[in-house]
């Protein structure tokens, strides 16, 4: 790049920066608009460039590699000292930055000459980036120094095979670094071993005994098996499946250790086996009572009511141990929104089911919810609060009464009602078995 009034070319571009790139937003509808993305990494390919970029005020899943044709450097924004991107670290959307302005290439210049003199000029990215040890059960903390290594800010994985799907991951994965170098990353569906190629794969099948995941079976219903996963008696399981969750979860960390955790496998029944659909991990002794560490439903299984029936197994086992039990946070956006619908809706037919006595108006206490459900108070509560359900009384917040519930949510209920309907089949433990 030139002195004076040149223009800004690619090569100027570097990590930290925030451009303007062109791609496709959805927001109700798909349009195709300039996005505002901070760069955090760059290779070249064939003299040109890529980089990887996070889309500000979007989750982090939809982070990519983008060509230099899509971006706009006349645009670019300098890193500021004092910036924070909290985008990358929290699940709630930060403010809109504000409308990009071109930067004076003349600062440009000058900032660059800088980072050369102090030798702090970004490196190209290698097109595999290396990857940590392979570790285990997730945490609830967040990973706080990942978010700020470039290598876990990046997918570093382009698909896995498991199997009849493939699956573009979203997030970060610690498989080993001969795995991150290939198009695809073949699993086994029933132990969940990783390997490099469908000829190791085929090998692998004439080997493996399993057709379902190790462990006992806790339920079933019709096609739907929960298998339950001890993470010291079946540690290479757990830990194969903590690796292929952490595609998914960008919120959890990675430990070695899977003792403490017990897992809990939903799987789909045919003629091949039980293959797996979701899970859900929790510790086998937790300080906070809490009755779920991590879980998830698999991308090819979701929008089917499978998140609802992972939540309601969680909750029938705090009954049977005589918890109240809650979630670790934070949750994802994904998660939250599964819980807000399953903690409404098991709330919402309780306020309906509530009769009065003595010709007074129904009524129920917050405590007594708890009771009925295993649901922590504290997400009864902010759940009333959501569906503005909540009143005080005498100094404690009581459940409204049936008739407000009518008048407010009850076209809501029913909406949710109609929608678990299609799938109820499968979606209430209450119609099945459950053993432990």
């Amino acid at each position: 790049m030139d002195n004076g009034d040149s223009v800004i070319t690619p090569d100027a571009v570097f990590e930290g920066c925030r451009v303007p790139v062109w791609g496709t937003v959805t927001l109700g509808h798909h349009t195709e608009d300039w996005i505002t993305a901070e760069v955090l990494s760059r290779k070249k390919i064939d003299d040109k460039w890529q980089f990887y970029v996070h889309y500000i005020d979007f989750n982090k899943r939809l982070d990519e590699w983008v060509s230099e044709d899509r971006v706009d450097c006349e645009r670019m924004q300098l890193p500021r000292k004092d910036s924070k991107i909290s985008s990358l670290s929290k699940n709630s959307r930060p403010a809109s930055p504000d409308v990009l302005s071109p930067v004076d290439p003349r600062k440009l210049n000058a900032v660059l000459k800088k980072k050369r003199s102090e030798g702090t000029e970004p490196e190209l990215a290698e097109v595999s980036p290396r990857a940590p040890p392979v570790t285990g059960s997730m945490s609830r903390a967040f990973n706080v120094h990942g978010h700020d290594d470039v290598v876990t800010r990046m997918k570093n994985i382009e698909m896995v095979e498991l199997g009849r799907y493939r699956i573009k991951p979203w997030y970060f994965s610690p498989y080993p670094q001969e795995l991150v170098s290939q198009p695809v990353i073949y699993l086994c569906e029933f132990c969940l071993k990783y390997v490099k190629s469908q000829k190791c794969l085929e090998r692998h099948k004439t080997k493996c005994l399993l057709w379902h995941p190790p462990g006992n079976e806790i339920y079933r219903k019709d096609t739907i098996s929960f298998f339950e996963i001890d993470g010291r008696k079946n540690k290479a399981y757990a830990q194969n499946l903590c690796l292929l969750a952490k595609l998914f979860l960008d919120h959890k960390t990675l430990y070695y250790d899977t003792d403490p955790f017990l897992f809990y496998i939903m799987t789909e029944w045919d003629q091949y086996g039980f293959h797996i659909v979701g899970y859900f991990s929790k510790e086998k002794e937790s300080s906070d009572d809490y009755n779920v560490a991590c879980i998830l439903t698999l991308p090819p299984y979701q929008r089917n009511g499978y998140g609802k029936l992972l939540i309601e197994l969680s909750y029938e086992l705090s009954k049977i141990e005589e918890k109240l039990g809650s979630p670790e946070k934070p949750l994802s956006d994904l998660g939250l929104l599964s819980y807000r619908s399953y903690w409404s809706q098991t709330i919402l037919e309780i306020l309906l089911d509530v009769k009065g006595h003595d010709g007074n108006p129904p009524s129920i206490t917050i405590n007594e919810i708890c009771e009925q459900t295993s649901i922590r108070k504290e997400d009864v509560v902010s759940t009333l609060q959501y569906l503005q359900l909540a009143q005080e009384s005498h100094g404690e917040e009581e459940a409204a009464h049936r008739s407000e519930v009518h008048q407010v949510d009850t076209k809501g209920l029913e909406q949710e009602r109609e929608m678990v309907a299609c799938v109820k089949s499968h979606t209430h433990l209450a119609m099945g078995t459950l053993v432990c």
